[in-house]
């Protein structure tokens, strides 16, 4: 028999380990989630926060991230840590405030679309032609998908965020009713996981907070895409947990928030912890057709103007997408007026204006 090396007599200490006091609270944190199917157990919400403070702190190395971050995606995060991460997130990153207005933000995969073409951007800039108040939150081509993101859509269209500081983020959200949070620069903390995303081959648990978390803090309704019912449940009890009291979730095309033109429109709308289900079937309304494709930014610039003018292959769906917002949003009291708002809004140039405006905001 091979003796045994002193450093390895007793694994359940800490002799030989290079670990440090941080990286050994984190491998505790790993064996809870990772122990297999049986033995394994959930994280509370404190230790879920603390473990996302870990990472965002480069407390944990690059290794234990990735564990961790697989094993939990493997197991599946639970609500309250969700709640837990969404916690760390709140107090590490960025803080948008809108006194006296309600917000409108948006939740979307930060790995962007690379099938169908985007409407967001364009219901956005919509949505403040009408009088509301728009937070949007987004990053570089992220992995696992690297599609095409929120912050080059919009740059699409002159309206470019990513070089802009949190004070002046501020001061456009204050002036105009429209901000994007980009994460490489308001909230460079959360770079830290990227590496590691990618090396991990598979959308974490991170993906499903990103859809949950917006930097605005202060009166607004999250609206937040999903593709799976599972996940739209668990994403209602982590928000509950975390004290998010005005949600609207959509079954949207690649888990975003843009409502379908081909096929029946599924959301949930939670008020003071009830919740409802509301489903939409765009041909009621006069409204068919397949998902316009996505092509490249070059085309997708071109054709959003288009859409603004009322032309092209994004118009009818920039049409649904708008007026269904503005009544799952509250503000107008039917689909239908919704839908009259927005074809007024587009066809009398009102939404193409109100671009012009924010690009001239934005100008250098």
């Amino acid at each position: 028999m091979v003796p045994l090396l002193p450093a390895t007599l007793d694994l359940a200490s800490n002799r030989g380990s290079s670990l440090g006091p941080a990286q050994r609270r984190f491998r505790e944190l790993i064996a809870k989630v990772g122990s297999g199917e049986h033995t394994s157990s959930g994280l509370s919400l404190a230790e879920a926060e603390e473990a996302m403070d870990a990472m965002l702190l480069g407390e944990a190395s690059e290794a234990q991230m990735g564990a961790f971050l697989i094993a939990h995606r493997i197991r599946r995060p639970e609500p309250q840590e969700l709640a837990g991460m969404l916690a760390s997130y709140r107090r590490h990153g960025p803080l948008l405030h809108s006194p006296g207005r309600r917000a409108l933000c948006f939740g979307v995969p930060y790995d962007g679309r690379n099938r169908t073409a985007p409407l967001l951007p364009l219901t956005a800039v919509g949505l403040v032609a009408a009088g509301e108040t728009v937070v949007l939150a987004g990053g570089n081509p992220m992995p696992v998908k690297f599609g095409i993101t929120l912050a080059e859509l919009m740059a699409g269209l002159g309206l470019d965020w990513r070089p802009l500081e949190l004070a002046q983020l501020q001061k456009l959200l204050d002036q105009e009713g429209l901000a994007l949070c980009h994460q490489p620069r308001h909230f460079p903390a959360a770079e830290r996981l990227i590496p590691v995303r990618d090396q991990i081959g598979k959308r974490p648990p991170v993906a499903s907070l990103e859809l949950l978390w917006t930097p605005h803090q202060g009166e607004h309704l999250l609206i937040s895409g999903f593709v799976h019912p599972p996940t739209e449940v668990r994403a209602w009890a982590a928000l509950a947990l975390a004290g998010e009291n005005e949600l609207l979730t959509v079954k949207g095309l690649e888990g975003s928030t843009d409502l379908p033109l081909s096929r029946a429109c599924i959301s949930g709308r939670v008020r003071g912890g009830q919740s409802e289900r509301l489903i939409l079937h765009p041909r009621d309304h006069g409204f068919t057709g397949a998902e316009p494709p996505w092509i490249d930014l070059e085309t997708w610039s071109s054709q959003a103007l288009a859409a603004l003018e009322g032309s092209g292959p994004l118009a009818q769906s920039l049409h649904w997408n708008l007026g269904s917002l503005l009544w799952l949003c509250g503000h107008q009291s039917s689909i239908e007026e919704g839908l009259n708002q927005a074809a007024e809004l587009l066809q009398s140039g009102a939404v193409l204006s109100q671009l012009g405006k924010l690009q001239k905001a934005l100008a250098p």
